[in-house]
This record gives C-alpha cells, sequence and structure tokens, in this order.
C-alpha cells in the first residue's frame, strides 16, 4: 500500500475523512498516514476545531470547506518544514 501525501490528504480526502464519508481502503491509507505524521493529525485537529467553532457561532459550514490550492500549499509547506526539524 502506498503511503498517502501530506497534499493528497489535505487537498483530496480531508473533507470527506472529516464526513466519514471515504472509501474504506482510503480511510485506511488515511489513517495510517496520520499514524505517521504529527503535522497533519495536527492539521486534522485544527480543521475540525475550526469547524466546531463555526457551528457553534451559528454560522453553517460552508458545503466546500476546502481553502484554494495556494492556502493549501502553504499549509503543505509548513507542515513539511516542521517535520523536518
Amino acid at each position: 500500500m502506498t503511503l498517502m501525501t501530506c497534499q493528497e490528504l489535505i487537498e483530496q480526502f480531508l473533507a470527506d475523512y472529516v464526513d466519514d464519508s471515504l472509501e474504506l481502503g482510503v480511510r485506511a491509507r488515511f489513517d495510517e498516514h496520520l499514524s505517521l505524521c504529527p503535522a497533519c493529525v495536527d492539521y486534522l485537529e485544527t480543521y475540525r476545531q475550526t469547524i466546531a467553532l463555526a457551528r457553534a457561532a451559528g454560522t453553517p459550514a460552508p458545503e466546500d470547506p476546502m481553502p484554494d490550492p495556494e492556502v493549501i500549499e502553504a499549509i503543505v509547506s509548513l507542515l513539511r518544514e516542521q517535520a523536518e526539524r
């Protein structure tokens, strides 16, 4: 099984993971990546907290909560830098 990259995890699968709508095989790869990548675990927790805060504020969560690709790339770059330390 090929490991998922941070970028794949965030861009392609994060929202479906949080919504618990990933196929079992993809979810297993996602979970495997999380077991090896503390930076993505932190990102996932922050993502969940953001959704919870938006809901608590009475603001509906956006239907497509994914940020622009430039924002994702900046986050992935920061996560990589942190992982290298």
